[in-house]
């Protein structure tokens, strides 16, 4: 994906972000995390997913660490969220913490491009160097099976349709869900930088 654009194309992706921000606005249930003692009945770690360059990556590498998933948006007004994810995975890699993020096209067709387009996009204008997968669906008759456990399979309180791009979920070293955060709690919000913390060993 190109890092210039024309000003037409500029200003379409102005309306579109823009477009983005209201209807997400309208549809955060809460900027509290909802949370669960049982986590998920189903762990995600069991699963197996595909990255950005085709690979397959057993989610069970992770094992021991926590993860913080995030589906995202290249076209959204929380697009600018992964400055804040990048700034995590700097800030607790090295602790334990795994930040993946799952292009999704669902909301307002605001992730359009191919594989390589994401890549490029996300090193070219956020330096992003945590994993990042295919597209997936995050709903509907095909939604992806990580998906399906973080949306139905999960605790009291977590579950539920994503309603918005960058809707954050938490998963503790066991793969289970603990956490979820709507797209309006930035990456660095003290809410969820707390709830990284309470899962990762003393530095």
């Amino acid at each position: 994906m190109q890092n210039v654009l024309s000003s037409a194309a500029l200003g379409g992706m102005v309306l579109v972000a823009a477009a983005c921000g209201a209807a997400a606005d309208g549809a955060a249930r809460s900027s509290e995390p909802k949370t669960t003692k049982d986590g998920a009945a189903r762990a995600v770690i069991d699963q197996t997913v595909q990255t950005l360059q085709g690979e397959s990556l057993d989610l069970a590498t992770f094992r021991g660490r926590p993860m913080l998933i995030v589906n995202t948006a290249s076209q959204c007004g929380y697009t600018p969220q992964y400055a804040g994810l990048q700034k995590l995975h700097e800030t607790y890699g090295e602790r334990g913490l795994v930040v993946i993020g799952f292009p999704s096209n669902d909301f307002g067709g605001q992730e359009p491009g191919t594989a390589e387009e994401i890549a490029s996009f996300c090193r070219l204008n956020y330096g992003v160097s945590f994993p990042m997968m295919a597209k997936v669906r995050t709903k509907g008759p095909e939604q992806d099976p990580v998906y399906r456990t973080l949306t139905t399979e999960t605790g009291e309180g977590i579950r539920g349709e994503i309603r918005w791009n960058f809707t954050k979920f938490l998963i503790d070293r066991d793969g289970r869900v603990v956490a979820r955060f709507e797209p309006g709690v930035e990456p660095t919000d003290p809410k969820l930088t707390a709830a990284i913390e309470a899962l990762l060993p003393a530095s």
